[in-house]
């Protein structure tokens, strides 16, 4: 059953986070791309790197596909309510069914009206982006087309930019934009480094397009997935916090 104050409570944690997270330079950072109902997932990696040592980033898409999204969100949901300082979940595009449908959708499909309300109220404080202070910027999809990064701040769930962030594609094309495709923009390689170079970034980690190579662009757009639903394999990124990073291979990619 799902508790109506439980999530209220959750919700006041995670407004908390600004939509823009800046994350300190000390320890080590764990990110994870798409769970999608997998709850051994999130469970792996909270059994591992739960501690002083370690914080982590869930990239979004929490539910739908997978068989346990209930489960899976509400098992996030408290790490974020027990851990507020070292569980960061940032919003991806199925948690953001209220302001643009999509399919499939079992877990929204499985709520009353009121849970998806619930449901929908509470994913959208979710942050949408997360930064360190050595060149790392993560997100869900694609990149925001913004004067800076704290615009983030100003984002506001269902805009222009929020579905760039949820929905974007990435393709190695020289061409900038090549419009959307089944409500999924799509950009290449000028604007990847455009807007990285902007913000001052080096490596751009991210989840949300499965068919997409783990590397792109040089080397600076690492694309991660972290669940059973999509792919055999489950990837996490490791970064440490501490030092220089330029690229891929300044940061590890683990299996689990």
């Amino acid at each position: 059953m799902i508790s109506e104050d439980f999530l209220r409570e959750v919700g006041e944690t995670i407004e908390k986070d600004p939509r823009l997270i800046h994350l300190p330079a000390e320890g080590k950072i764990v990110f994870v791309g798409d769970t999608h109902g997998d709850l051994d997932a999130p469970m792996q990696v909270a059994r591992r790197y739960l501690n002083e040592s370690y914080r982590i980033v869930f990239l979004g898409d929490y539910v739908d596909r997978g068989d346990r999204s209930l489960e899976s969100i509400l098992f996030l949901l408290r790490l974020k309510k027990e851990h507020p300082d070292h569980v960061f979940l940032l919003a991806g595009n199925h948690e953001g069914f209220m302001v643009k449908e999509f399919h499939p959708a079992n877990f929204w499909d499985s709520l009353s009206w009121g849970e998806r309300e619930a449901f929908g109220f509470l994913f959208s404080k979710f942050p949408l982006a997360a930064a360190t202070p050595n060149g790392i910027l993560a997100l869900h999809g694609g990149l925001p087309d913004i004067d800076s990064l704290e615009e983030i701040n100003r984002i506001e769930w269902g805009d222009s930019n929020w579905d760039r962030i949820a929905w974007g594609d990435f393709v190695e094309t020289e061409v900038e934009s090549l419009g959307d495709w089944w409500g999924r923009p799509q950009f290449g390689t000028p604007y990847f480094m455009k807007l990285m170079d902007r913000y001052q970034k080096r490596i751009l980690v991210r989840s949300h397009q499965p068919n997409a190579p783990l590397l792109m662009f040089k080397n600076r757009c690492i694309t991660i997935f972290t669940s059973n639903a999509y792919l055999p394999v489950r990837t996490i990124m490791i970064a440490d916090a501490e030092k220089e990073v330029c690229s891929a291979e300044d940061v590890e990619i683990v299996r689990i």
